[in-house]
């Protein structure tokens, strides 16, 4: 159980779903006695998505450590920067650095990658192949579970992924980082590579781009394991 002065856990999801994903990771941590909230991204602009993260970060009455996966980690790379932010753990996410966006990281894919089935945009917002979203967003995941996940998509905003990084908070704040190393959206190398730039402290599972519905018992389990370092920090 986690003692009385334990870091609050902030969740923010990434593009194309939203946060109800989050859903057994929430309770896993709740049964082991974190305050967790779970921030609902519009996912339109980064500008938007850093405002509703910092809403929750306000109304938080102490510290928090921000989560992130896929896009949410850009979106904790920006918000992390609040003064309550302890640390930072991402989830098969993107690390961007200062200048840095989702549109310029995935610009030049290594040879032999998988392409993302991301559809043409229709009115600035974009969508996963929902005939491909099983095999290359949750290919671990239950063939039920991600035929609603296709079928229940968010539309990402173009904005969203052009949106920059002005001052990346791993630079000054630990951060932790889970290689999700099957992943068809994000290369695992390029999160490697990240993971390394921002001195995050790793961990490889794997698993597919949505390993935090597939394999909640282990995302809960680094999440535990940054706000135990993060206690030991401080």
């Amino acid at each position: 159980m986690a003692s009385a002065n334990t870091l609050n856990v902030v969740l923010v999801h990434g593009g194309f779903v939203d946060a109800s994903g989050w859903e057994i990771v929430y309770r896993t941590l709740k049964r082991d006695g974190f305050h967790v909230s779970v921030v609902q991204n519009p996912t339109s602009s980064l500008a938007e998505d850093v405002a509703a993260t910092r809403r929750i970060l306000a109304a938080l009455d102490g510290p928090a450590i921000l989560v992130g996966h896929s896009y949410g980690g850009v979106v904790i790379t920006e918000a992390g920067n609040d003064p309550k932010v302890e640390g930072l753990v991402y989830v098969a996410a993107f690390a961007p650095d200062k200048g840095e966006s989702v549109a310029s990281l995935i610009k030049d894919p290594p040879p032999g990658a998988p392409v993302p089935p991301i559809l043409p945009p229709q009115d600035g917002y974009l969508l996963l192949d929902k005939a491909k979203f099983h095999a290359s967003f949750a290919a671990d995941v239950d063939a039920e579970k991600a035929a609603f996940m296709a079928d229940s998509q968010v539309p990402w905003g173009v904005d969203a992924l052009a949106g920059t990084i002005t001052e990346p908070a791993w630079r000054l704040k630990p951060s932790w980082y889970l290689v999700a190393a099957d992943d068809r959206m994000i290369p695992p190398a390029a999160q490697r590579l990240m993971s390394k730039r921002a001195g995050a402290t790793v961990v490889e599972h794997s698993g597919s781009h949505a390993i935090y519905v597939s394999q909640p018992q282990a995302v809960a389990a680094l999440i535990e394991r940054a706000a135990g370092g993060v206690r030991v920090a401080a």
